[in-house]
């Protein structure tokens, strides 16, 4: 469900739950209790919250929750490294014409190898070997 049909609906749902609150709450509770609210206020009001679903609806239910980062070390997980010094476990990559300090979670990897990043250790890079070429 996750990021299907029902997630989105569930997002969608989340998203105008206090246009319905705030609509029971105007046009059932407050007149129970005898106080009239004038139409036109509750008009406003509700006019206020449904504008504001509108500019961030977008965002919401295209997943912008749950983006990667676009900037700063986060990033970077999930690149490809070429490796430029033998990882042993440790040694280096090169990341868009970087240098990186990089270690290698499971096992080596050779220079010319093309490793990933899965992490981030302070300025070290952690990497691994793509799946289709990690040793048996």
């Amino acid at each position: 469900m996750a990021g299907g049909k029902g997630a989105r609906l569930l997002k969608l749902i989340a998203l105008i739950a206090d246009e319905i609150i705030v609509g029971v709450f105007l046009l059932v509770v407050l007149p129970a209790l005898g106080i009239e609210v004038p139409v036109l206020i509750i008009g406003l009001i509700l006019g206020v919250l449904i504008v504001k679903d509108v500019l961030i609806a977008p965002y919401v239910l295209r997943g912008g929750l749950e983006k990667r980062p676009q900037t700063g070390p986060e990033s970077l997980v999930g690149r490809t490294a070429m490796v430029v010094e033998d990882l042993s476990p440790e040694g280096s990559v090169k990341l868009d014409g970087e240098l990186w300090r990089a270690e290698c979670l499971h096992g080596t990897a050779r220079r010319g190898e093309k490793v990933r990043v899965v992490g981030i250790e302070g300025t070290k890079l952690l990497v691994e070997l793509p799946a289709s070429e990690e040793p048996q």
